[in-house]
């Protein structure tokens, strides 16, 4: 791959920039401390994020007309609190827990390695989130995007053509001058099918102990790391003396939060 011929990289957000697992189950635990609610909070993250593809699949049989991810994650949300008999919420509070999909903690290399990489590429997500969830996920966690692009522009989910092939139109380029950004090995095998160029970034804590798949790259993708950092210099971004140094400061001083339960 000739990276002067990449003009944009186009992202998957859910697990690849952001630690969705560790964030809702966060979101759930600060609830149940103050509403004396006493749930697995993992189980409860875990279920959720199951009816993810379930609820998308009756969009794309027809079952559904289109329906932005947050509603569907509002109708999955509605079914949860049943099946783990939480009761007493207000519409307010139910409302707020459903927004915690726009207050997702990005993995600690992705803010990094996203502005070294935004010095020379375009950054554009393309992404099942809807572009409120997107923008309002960006300003919270920090995620310089150049354009919030993906299924809700299309109306269609991945992993179908016209999701990937409308952001690359959106951006005025071919595909050939996409580099689509994934942590999902079938994610980055639809996009090459159209003519994107790839790259994988592990992320194998994504689902915790039950992680089963995408533990690495399974396939020849262009790019292959272990962090948006990597890839950045994997893509010839260096980092800034600024940020090497903050870097070594976060190595020497940072916990990592991420659940594994």
């Amino acid at each position: 791959m000739e990276t002067d011929r990449i003009k944009a990289l186009t992202f998957d957000v859910f697990g690849t920039v952001v630690d969705w697992r560790s964030s809702i189950i966060r979101e759930g635990e600060a609830l149940g401390l103050a509403k004396g609610i006493d749930v697995d909070w993992a189980a409860f993250a875990d279920a959720w994020r199951g009816r993810y593809y379930p609820s998308m699949d009756r969009v794309r049989r027809g079952e559904l007309p289109w329906t932005k991810l947050d509603d569907l994650h509002r109708a999955s949300l509605d079914s949860l609190l049943e099946e783990f008999a939480i009761a007493g919420l207000g519409e307010a509070e139910i409302d707020h827990l459903n927004r915690a999909w726009h207050r997702l903690t990005p993995w600690p290399d992705a803010v990094e390695g996203l502005i070294r990489l935004k010095r020379r590429f375009i950054l554009a997500t393309l992404s099942n989130g809807n572009i409120a969830l997107m923008v309002n996920l960006a300003r919270h966690a920090g995620l310089p995007w150049d354009a919030i692009l993906g299924a809700e522009v299309a109306e269609h989910f991945k992993k179908d053509p016209a999701v990937y092939l409308k952001t690359a139109d959106c951006l005025g380029l071919r595909p050939e001058q996409c580099l689509m950004v994934a942590a999902h090995n079938d994610d980055l095998l639809a996009a090459a099918s159209l003519g994107f160029h790839t790259a994988f970034v592990a992320r194998p804590s994504e689902y915790g102990r039950h992680q089963t798949k995408d533990f690495a790259a399974e396939h020849d993708f262009d790019v292959i790391a272990d962090s948006f950092t990597e890839l950045a210099k994997s893509l010839g971004c260096r980092a800034h003396v600024r940020w090497r140094k903050r870097s070594r400061i976060r190595r020497k001083t940072a916990r990592v939060g991420t659940v594994l339960l």
